[in-house]
């Protein structure tokens, strides 16, 4: 099993988000630890579709910013990276105003592969916005593995 890297904490993932798509969007890190990863995004008009409602792109890319961090911050000692290789998203509802909350959490910690679920939340009413799972792929530096 992987273990979390106390190195890898959320002023970390914060500052490697500025000029990427998670800062662009305003994501932020909330919470780093052992299995688990908390990000937020205020919404505003600029995460709606153009039919006023929050887009689902928006959505996922919250959820698997957190699933790509909390991934890096479980890499087994010796590893150069990973790679997303599935993830899937069921939406459940939408917001129009507030924040919207990922609370990712393992579901499996390999050597070779990683599999991160993760519920996104409406802040203000507790209300479930969509489910997510993301697996990704461990990279070695050839011959590592």
């Amino acid at each position: 099993m992987s273990v979390y890297r106390i190195d890898r904490d959320p002023a970390f993932f914060n500052k490697l988000s500025g000029g990427c798509l998670p800062g662009l969007l305003g994501v932020q890190i909330l919470q780093v630890g052992q299995g688990v990863l908390r990000a937020e995004l205020a919404i505003e008009a600029r995460h709606f579709a153009a039919n006023g409602f929050l887009h689902a792109g928006t959505v996922v890319t919250l959820a698997d910013t957190g699933a790509g961090y909390a991934c890096v911050a479980h890499l087994p000692e010796g590893a150069s990276g990973f790679t997303t290789v599935e993830l899937k998203s069921n939406h459940l509802g939408t917001a129009r105003e507030g924040r919207i909350l990922a609370e990712v959490r393992s579901a499996h910690l390999g050597r070779t592969t990683q599999v991160w679920d993760a519920t996104v939340s409406h802040v203000e009413t507790g209300k479930t916005i969509a489910l997510f799972r993301c697996t990704q792929m461990i990279l070695w530096p050839k011959g590592a593995a």
